[in-house]
């Protein structure tokens, strides 16, 4: 069972926190969506400063708006359309320290100024996105990208 611990001040301790309650919290036993929900709920409770945090599932043709944390989003992005369509694309981390710099910006929420999208790719397959948005300009940064690299590799053995 999850048990809300208090949330460190250190960016890393957080990631290591998220990357310790994965194993309790998250089940190979679960269906999809519930733990991608939890997933999602998760990152939202230990992350600071972010407005949205979510998961786009590729169809084969697009990306179609899964379990998230945050206001109403976007439900549908092409292969190429934004940071996360981009992210899916190239299949590789975005970091964007400034949303209104990228070129073809998707803005669900106007008070976004920053995002990071990482691929998930499962043998070789695209299989979506994790999407975190922030309120402030430069959140996200190289220990952003490498711990939720890893939490990401984690979170694909849940789901295969």
């Amino acid at each position: 069972m999850f048990s809300a611990k208090t949330i460190p001040n250190d960016k890393e301790q957080q990631y290591r926190a998220i990357l310790d309650d994965m194993q309790y919290l998250l089940s190979n036993q679960d269906t999809t969506i519930s733990t991608l929900s939890n997933f999602s709920a998760l990152l939202n409770y230990y992350m600071t400063e972010i407005n949205w945090v979510g998961v786009y599932l590729f169809d084969g043709e697009k990306l179609t708006l899964g379990p998230f944390q945050g206001l109403p989003a976007c439900t549908l992005i092409h292969l190429g359309s934004g940071v996360c369509g981009t992210s899916a694309q190239k299949r590789e981390t975005l970091v964007v320290k400034d949303v209104h710099t990228f070129e073809g910006h998707i803005a669900c929420d106007s008070h976004s100024e920053s995002e990071i999208v990482v691929p998930i790719v499962i043998n070789d397959s695209l299989y979506g996105v994790l999407d975190i948005d922030a309120p402030i300009k430069e959140r996200f940064n190289e220990i952003d990208k490498r711990y939720l690299e890893k939490i990401i590799t984690k979170l694909i053995d849940f789901l295969r």
